[in-house]
């Protein structure tokens, strides 16, 4: 018997997936990676510290490469400390336009809504 995972998206919406594959600990940096907001980034050091597990970086990017889900669980905004932009299961120059649109969508709806960031 699988057992089924609800993971919660940051667009107001839950999905369930199956994740019997996965490990406790993929489980808990995929959850980790839905927190982040669109046009935000996280280190893969940070998401490591999030889920208790400091000092994890590598292991989290690897548990991030086994995202069933790579364009709805946000894996692409898993960054390296350094500011590189790591790897991405489906090339590093998507990962960069992918971050790279969030970012200018999220400052249009600013715009258009009258918040500006300074």
């Amino acid at each position: 018997m699988s057992r089924q995972q609800k993971i919660s998206l940051n667009i107001g919406r839950s999905i369930d997936m199956i994740l019997n594959r996965l490990t406790v600990f993929e489980q808990s940096v995929l959850r980790a990676a839905c927190l982040i907001k669109p046009g935000q980034t996280r280190t893969y050091k940070q998401i490591s510290e999030q889920i208790g597990r400091p000092n994890s970086q590598r292991a989290v990017g690897q548990a991030l490469k086994k995202n069933p889900l790579p364009l709805i669980i946000p894996c692409h905004r898993v960054i390296c400390t350094s500011g590189k932009i790591g790897g991405y299961a489906l090339g590093a120059e998507l990962k960069t336009q992918l971050i790279e649109f969030e970012q200018q969508f999220i400052r249009g709806e600013d715009e258009r809504s009258g918040k500006h960031k300074d």
